[in-house]
This record gives structure tokens, sequence and C-alpha cells, in this order.
């Protein structure tokens, strides 16, 4: 009998950005200098504070599995995290998750019904679209620009929300172009969603990354929102894969029930070494690294318009910069490739993150050092003038 390939796959896409990252390890193999801008990984190793707390914790030998909810000395430490910014959320709603990834498959799993929609912007992060996807939901994309800061507002929700319409998602800074929804902004969009009876989901997890205006998050709004972060970004935890949620709580037994099932826990020395990351030692550490990341986007706003890039909004969190070129180039993906076989520089074409005007916008990821992008954009001069 012949096998078939599940319909719901048909509509889960694939990261242009991986295909270029795949040709960038084969260059790379082959003795070439690959300057990567591509991928969005802090390239500081994970903090020495993390890194010792994990250590200490392995050496017990005692890793066994947590409570599905995760470690409740880290619930409490996340809890106690939101407390010290003026926000009170009890534990039991802060479900530690296998990274984002699965905070936000948490999420959506309790939430979504097969049919129903959630609006989120265009440019996106394409994991969200098929997230959704996953369990049987759609995505309606709402193009946004400049003029929106790339957000959602409470009069674009008004205006594209239907009967099918379950909730809207919020990313704040945002990826790919690393802009920050205002205070009032947040608050209006959250309450017209709850005006229109859905859930908001806000993705806060560069939260912490933030260069100019603070940022806040929606729990600062409401008890009824579901909150996504991440201790991969500010943290430097990518590889450890931790995460976490908060739910409302109404969804505590389900997202109880739903983590049992498909994550049985995360990482138990994983989140153990996630301790160490609210010590006053790690969050000295973390903001050395949170200002040389600043260096990095002045350093990059300041010198890709003089090769001829534009830059609409100036990101003001995270570690990206979306560049508008089409003064260059007609296509960024094609752009894109051929930076890398000639000059070696890996960037991420904006078809990774949506339609709206993806074809000419760039995404640079500045994961790298000074002098490494310095060096990148030297090659890239070079190769906008063959």
């Amino acid at each position: 009998m012949k096998q078939h390939i599940a319909e719901r796959m048909h509509g889960i896409s694939a990261f242009y950005v991986m295909e270029l990252l795949q040709r960038a390890k084969q260059l790379e193999a082959r003795g070439r200098d690959v300057i990567h801008m591509e991928i969005g990984e802090p390239d500081f190793p994970t903090p020495p504070a993390v890194i010792a707390a994990g250590n200490r914790f392995l050496r017990t030998g005692e890793v066994k599995y947590t409570p599905a909810a995760g470690l409740l000395a880290l619930r409490e430490a996340i809890a106690d995290y939101y407390h010290a910014a003026g926000i009170n959320v009890d534990a039991r709603r802060i479900f530690v998750t296998p990274g984002a990834s699965g905070a936000f498959l948490l999420a959506f799993g309790i939430s979504i019904n097969p049919g129903e929609r959630i609006l989120m912007a265009d440019p996106c992060y394409p994991c969200n679209d098929n997230f959704v996807r996953l369990f049987g939901g759609r995505s309606e994309l709402i193009p946004v620009g400049a003029d929106d800061d790339y957000q959602l507002s409470a009069d674009l929700i008004a205006e594209h929300w239907g009967a099918e319409c379950k909730g809207a998602l919020i990313a704040s800074p945002s990826n790919p172009t690393g802009t920050v929804i205002g205070r009032e902004a947040l608050r209006q969009a959250i309450a017209k969603v709850t005006e229109l009876g859905g859930c908001f989901y806000s993705d806060e997890i560069y939260h912490g990354l933030v260069y100019d205006d603070a940022v806040s998050s929606a729990l600062a709004f409401s008890d009824k929102v579901f909150v996504i972060n991440s201790f991969s970004k500010f943290f430097g935890m990518t590889g450890w894969r931790v995460g976490w949620l908060v739910v409302p709580e109404e969804f505590i037994d389900a997202a109880e029930r739903l983590a049992q099932n498909i994550f049985i826990a995360t990482s138990t020395q994983s989140q153990y070494a996630a301790l160490a990351s609210f010590t006053p030692e790690n969050l000295a550490e973390l903001e050395a690294r949170r200002l040389e990341f600043q260096r990095r986007r002045d350093f990059l706003c300041e010198n890709l318009p003089k090769l001829g890039f534009r830059i609409a909004r100036k990101p003001q969190g995270a570690f990206y910069v979306y560049a508008d070129s089409s003064d260059l180039a007609d296509d960024s993906f094609e752009f894109a490739k051929e930076l890398l076989e000639t000059q070696a520089v890996a960037v991420t074409p904006g078809r990774d993150f949506g339609v709206y005007r993806a074809d000419r916008h760039i995404r640079f990821a500045y994961t790298a050092s000074v002098d490494r992008m310095a060096a990148a954009l030297t090659r890239l001069e070079t190769f906008l003038c063959r």
C-alpha cells in the first residue's frame, strides 16, 4: 500500500535561509571564510555562571524527569523575575518548555480549534504560521510597514477580525524587524482582542534585548494573555532549549495535561542551568552583552545605507536589521544566494518572513562582531561594484 505524507504538511513551509546555511557550510568545508549574518543565534558562548550551574547538577548524577510544568524552583524564579519588573504572576501559570517553540506548541495546542484563524503581522517569524497550521488553524498575515512600525494595531485587528478569528499574535521586539510596539498601542491591542472575545498571544522572546525605550510585557495589562518567552536570546542559552509559557488561569489544567503528553518534561539539566540566569553575576554579564549588541546595531544602521540599503525603521530590539534592498536588486533571495557564492557573506532573504514586499528586503543579523561585520560590508561593497 502506498504511504502518503499527511495533508497538513502541504502548508508547512521550509526555511529558505536553511538552504543558504547548508550551502555556507559546504563552502566552509572547502576552506572558504564565510561571514554569518543569517542565523538568529548570538555568537557569545553560554554565560559562565550558567555552565557552572549545569555542571554542578550533572555531577550529582540525579538527572531525572521534572514535573511536566517544569522545575518548581525555576517557575518561581521566573515569577520573581516578573515581580522585579512590577508584574505579579502566579508560578502555577508558568510552564517551562523545550524552547520558545515548545511554548508556542503548548499555547496553540490548548487554544486553537481546526479552521480558526490567528491574525499576525507580515513580515513575521515564519514558524508561528506553521505552528498554527499544525493544529488545523489558519494564519491571516496582515501587511504592515514602516508607518505601522511593522506591528499590528488595535485598528488593524478590528479591521481584519471575522467570525472564524480565534486571536491575534504580536511579537515585540519582532523578528525580522526588531521593532517594539509602544506601551499604549499594546494595551489597546489587548483590549480590542479581549473585547472581540479572542485570545491574545504575546511573543516576548527578545525581551531584555532592547536599546532605546523600555519594552512592555502583555502581562502588565492583562492576566488573560498567553506570553511566550525563552532563555535562548537575551539569556544566551540557544542550544539548551529552555523556554516558558504563561497561560491564563483557566488554561492551567489543559496546559498541564498537554505538556505531560507531548513533552513529558523539558531537559532537566537545562532547567537547573537556567536557574543561574537570574543571579546578579549573570545579569551583569548579560547587560554587557546587550550593550555590545547595541553597538553592533548602530554600526550596521550607520553603514548599510552608505551601500544603498534603506532602513525605514531603526530596530529598537532583538539583533536584526530589516533592510530594503530594492534599489540594489529585484529579488533579495537571488541577491542573497549570489552574495554567498561570490563573497561568502550569508544573509537572510525577506521571503522567509512572509509575502508582503518580501523580495525587496534582506535581514541582517548582527550576531557577529563589529570587525567581522566590517569585513562583510567590505565584501558587500565589492559585490555591488561588480
